[in-house]
C-alpha cells in the first residue's frame, strides 16, 4: 500500500477521544444488534432497533422511532431443475414469482453486450457468470429473455434486482423486473453448463417472493451542537440484514452506537449537532427507508445538513484496503487525513455509483463513504465480482461472505473493527468540531470539469460544450480565490465564519446534484451507474444516430434543454462565490 507522512497531525483533544474507542463495547454492541435475522418490516428487525434506541438515550440522545410504508420484498422458495437434475437455487428481492416457468437456457458467459449480439435470447433463460445485479436483469429483460440464472462463486449471494431506488412511482413502477432470477454456485453452474453444453438444455423454473408494502423503521438520534445547533451532520447506517448479518450491517451499527457514545461525553465541543440516523429496507426495498426520509425531510436536509456520512460493512477479517472507498472528491480530504493520520495509508478513494443508502444527493449534501475497509483484490470468482460493485476495482469488495448465511460473528476482526470506528470517529469529530465547514468544494468544482471534458471528448462534433466548459474554469477561478481567502478568517470573527459556512453549504447545493443528479432533484435517479454530470448522458444516444433522422433532433432537443440546466447550474455557483468574496474584502 502507498504511504506518505503529511497528514494534519491528531491533537491532544482527538487522541483522547480516540483512545476512548472500546474494542469490547463494539462487540458487545454487534453481538446485540446481529443475534437475530433482521428482514425488513419484521419483529427481529424491529427489537434491533429498539435496542439501538435504548444505548443512544442511556448516553443523553434525543431519539425518535419513525415508521413509513415500505414496498419491500423478501424472497421465498426457488427451485430449478434440469433433465431432470435439481440444481440448489436461491431467488432475489423484486424479482418475479414464477410457478414452473419452462424455457430452453442459453449460456451467455458474461453477459456482455457482445454475447446478447452473438445470441438470440428471445424466450429463452439466460444463464451467466457473476452476481445478480439490477443492470444485469435489466439488459436480460430487454433482449426479451424469459428467466435468468447467475452463477455466482461457492455460495449464493442475496441480492435485489430492481433498478427502482426506494419505493416505485407510477413513471418506475413499470421498471420493477418482470422476469424469474435465480443464482446458483459455481460448482453447480459448471455441472449446469455442462449439461446445456450436451444439448440438456431445458429448465424449469420456480420462484416465490413476497413483495407488498409493510410498515419499516427508521431510529433518528440527536444530540445538539453549541455554535451552530441548527447544522447537523448525518451518520447513517442500515439495520436490516441478509440472514444475521453481522458484518453486514452489525459492526457498522455497532460503529455508529460507540461513536454515539463517545461524542456524546464531548458534546460541549461539538459546533454542530450530530444526527444518527438507521435505516430499514435497505437490502429488501432498495434504500426505501432513506429515500422516504429525504422524501419527508427534503427542506431540511438541504437548508441544515453540512455532510452525509455513510457506514456499511465494517470490521470483516481480512480488510486491509483503506484506499478504495467512495467518496465524493469534495469529501475526499476527510477521509484521506483521517485514515493516513491513524494507519499511514494514502486514500485515494471511487467515485459513488448507485449504491448504498445515497439518497440525499438530490438536496445537494456532500457525502462520504459506504464502507471504508475493503479485501485486498483476488482472482476467486466472488472477488471479481465485488471488484466492480465496490471502490474502483482495485479491491477485493466486502468479503466472500457478505449476503451469504456465513455473514457471522467468526468473519469480524476485533482489531479491524476498532480501526474502523476511529476512522469514522475522527471525520466526524472533525466536522462537528471546526469552525470552518471541511469541504473542499474546488476539487468539487475541477471533478465537474473532468466530466464535462469526458462528455465533450464523447460528443465530438455533434454537440459544442464550450460554454459549460468556460463557465466551470470561471468557477474554478472563483472558488480558488475564496480558498485564499478563507484562510485569512480569524477563528473568533464567528460572523464571518457563518457566513462563509452558508456560502460553502449554498454552493454545494448546485454542486453535489450537477455531479451526481440526473433527473429531478426531488426525485430518486435508479441504482444504475452513471458519469460525472449526468445531465448530459444524452449524448450517449445521440452519437449513436443518423444525423439526417427525426430521433437525432428528438435527442439533440432533449441534450440543448439540460445543456441550459448545466450552464445555468454554474453561473448560479460562481454567483455565490462571487457573492461571498465581495462580503470578505
Amino acid at each position: 500500500m502507498s504511504k506518505m507522512t503529511a497528514f494534519k497531525e491528531v491533537t491532544e483533544k482527538e487522541n483522547q477521544l480516540l483512545e476512548e474507542v472500546s474494542k469490547d463495547q463494539l462487540m458487545d454492541f454487534t453481538r446485540n444488534i446481529a443475534k437475530e435475522v433482521r428482514l425488513s418490516g419484521t419483529e427481529e428487525e424491529l427489537r434491533a432497533f429498539e435496542y439501538a434506541k435504548a444505548q443512544l438515550e442511556a448516553v443523553g440522545f434525543e431519539t425518535e422511532l419513525q415508521f413509513t410504508n415500505g414496498y419491500i420484498s423478501l424472497p421465498g422458495k426457488a427451485a430449478l431443475k434440469v433433465d431432470d437434475v435439481d440444481f440448489e437455487c436461491i431467488t432475489h428481492a423484486m424479482a418475479l414469482s414464477a410457478e414452473n416457468l419452462t424455457a430452453e437456457i442459453i449460456d451467455l458467459g458474461l453477459g456482455k453486450d457482445a454475447d446478447y449480439s452473438e445470441n438470440n435470447v428471445q424466450g429463452k433463460i439466460v444463464l451467466m457468470d457473476g452476481i445478480a445485479t439490477p443492470g444485469a436483469v435489466k439488459k436480460a429483460t430487454e433482449q426479451g429473455a424469459k428467466g435468468a440464472i447467475f452463477i455466482n462463486a461457492d455460495y449464493t449471494h442475496e441480492m435485489i434486482v430492481s433498478p427502482v431506488w426506494g419505493t416505485p412511482v407510477p413513471d418506475t413502477v413499470k421498471l420493477l423486473p418482470n422476469i424469474p432470477v435465480i443464482s446458483i454456485t459455481n460448482a453447480n453452474g459448471k455441472r449446469l453448463r455442462e449439461k446445456v453444453g450436451s444439448g440438456k438444455n431445458t429448465g424449469e423454473m420456480h420462484t416465490e417472493i413476497e413483495t407488498r408494502f409493510r410498515p419499516i423503521p427508521t431510529l433518528i438520534a440527536e444530540i445538539q451542537g453549541t455554535v451552530e445547533p441548527d447544522k447537523f451532520v448525518m451518520f447513517s447506517g442500515h439495520i436490516d440484514s441478509w440472514h444475521y448479518g453481522v458484518m453486514d450491517n452489525g459492526t457498522a451499527n455497532a460503529i455508529m452506537l460507540e461513536v454515539g457514545r463517545l461524542l456524546s461525553k464531548y458534546k460541549e465541543q461539538l459546533h454542530r449537532s450530530l444526527r444518527l440516523a438507521f435505516w430499514s429496507g435497505h437490502s429488501h426495498g432498495r434504500y426505501s427507508g432513506s429515500a422516504a426520509y429525504c422524501d419527508a425531510h427534503w427542506e431540511e436536509l438541504t437548508e441544515h445538513c453540512v455532510l452525509h456520512v455513510n457506514v456499511d460493512s465494517s470490521g470483516g477479517k481480512g480488510a486491509t484496503v483503506l484506499t478504495e472507498s467512495n467518496c465524493m472528491k469534495e469529501t475526499r480530504d476527510l477521509a484521506r487525513e483521517a485514515i493516513g493520520a491513524l494507519t499511514g495509508d494514502l486514500f485515494r478513494g471511487s467515485r459513488f455509483g448507485r449504491s448504498g443508502d445515497q439518497s440525499f444527493w438530490g438536496t445537494g449534501t456532500p457525502s462520504l463513504f459506504m464502507g471504508c475497509s475493503e479485501q485486498p483484490p483476488a482472482t476467486n470468482p466472488a472477488a471479481s465480482a465485488f471488484s466492480q460493485l465496490f471502490g474502483a476495482g482495485d479491491s477485493g469488495g466486502f468479503g466472500w461472505w457478505w449476503h451469504t448465511t456465513e455473514d457471522t460473528l467468526d468473519k469480524i476482526d476485533p482489531d479491524y473493527l476498532k480501526r474502523d470506528c476511529k476512522v469514522y470517529l475522527l471525520i466526524l469529530y472533525r466536522t462537528l468540531t471546526e469552525a470552518l465547514i471541511p469541504i473542499n468544494q474546488l476539487a468539487a468544482v475541477e471533478d465537474i470539469i473532468e466530466g464535462l471534458q469526458k462528455w465533450q471528448e464523447k460528443a465530438g462534433e455533434h454537440f459544442d460544450l464550450s460554454l459549460s466548459l468556460k463557465r466551470a474554469d470561471e468557477l474554478r477561478k472563483s472558488v480558488t480565490t475564496l480558498q485564499d481567502e478563507i484562510t485569512e478568517i480569524s477563528v473568533n470573527d464567528q460572523e464571518e465564519i457563518r457566513r462563509v459556512n452558508e456560502a460553502l453549504m449554498a454552493l454545494s447545493r448546485f454542486l453535489v446534484p450537477l455531479n451526481y443528479v440526473k433527473n429531478s432533484v426531488f426525485n430518486h435517479d435508479l441504482a444504475l451507474n452513471q458519469q460525472a454530470v449526468p445531465k448530459l448522458s444524452e449524448i450517449d444516444r445521440l452519437i449513436t444516430l443518423d444525423k439526417e433522422s427525426d430521433a437525432y433532433q428528438f435527442s439533440y432537443t432533449a441534450l440543448v434543454r439540460n445543456f441550459n440546466e448545466v450552464n445555468y447550474t454554474l453561473k448560479q455557483a460562481k454567483r455565490v462565490v462571487d457573492s461571498i468574496l465581495v462580503q470578505l474584502k
